[in-house]
């Protein structure tokens, strides 16, 4: 019997690691408030299924959100493994936090919404991202490759602002000018 309970219990992580991923494209192409029944058919399953494991839709954009919060976060550490430099790790996970946040259409308004199960998510991103930058950040002014006063918060906020994208301002733009924004952080020998 436990076999048959860890099989279930694979099959269920498998689901909603599939719900996930569907409603991250989902919101992606149509903002988070797009209809649960798109994001049931492309994870394959029922809007029950949906339901079953995310009862509300702040459920399911917190747990959309945090695991790709995660996911950068986690991210900086190897980059730092696997980087040339310090300063070629910030870049690389600068360039995946920026496309975590261009992807994100229709969240700031949910996050102002005044829907209690989305009030934690923006600090979520702070308590969790915030100090994957600055581990990043500590790296590059030990390898003395960061402009002095350059603080993660500050690094962040400004990101997130060149971010908001609009008719003529689009992702290629934030990404352009985030890279400018960076180059003016990076010490000059």
């Amino acid at each position: 019997m436990p076999e048959t309970v860890g099989v279930r219990q694979a099959q269920a992580q498998r689901t909603r690691g599939d719900v996930l991923a569907a409603a991250a494209a989902v919101f992606v192409d149509q903002g988070v408030q797009a209809p649960i029944r798109d994001i049931a058919a492309r994870a394959g399953v029922g809007v029950g299924t949906i339901y079953r494991h995310f009862p509300t839709r702040a459920d399911l954009v917190t747990a959309v959100y945090r695991h790709q919060i995660d996911t950068c976060a986690a991210l900086a550490p190897q980059l730092l493994e696997d980087s040339a430099s310090p300063f070629t790790a910030l870049t690389r996970w600068v360039d995946a936090f920026v496309e975590f946040l261009v992807t994100k259409h229709g969240l700031g308004a949910a996050l102002g919404s005044g829907d209690a199960g989305l009030e934690n998510l923006h600090s979520l991103m702070l308590d969790t991202l915030v100090p994957a930058c600055a581990t990043l950040l500590d790296a590059c002014a030990a390898d003395d490759e960061l402009s002095p006063g350059v603080t993660a918060y500050t690094l962040m906020r400004a990101i997130g602002n060149l971010c908001i994208t609009g008719p003529d301002y689009e992702q290629a733009d934030a990404k352009h000018m985030v890279a400018a924004l960076l180059a003016g952080c990076r010490r000059r020998a």
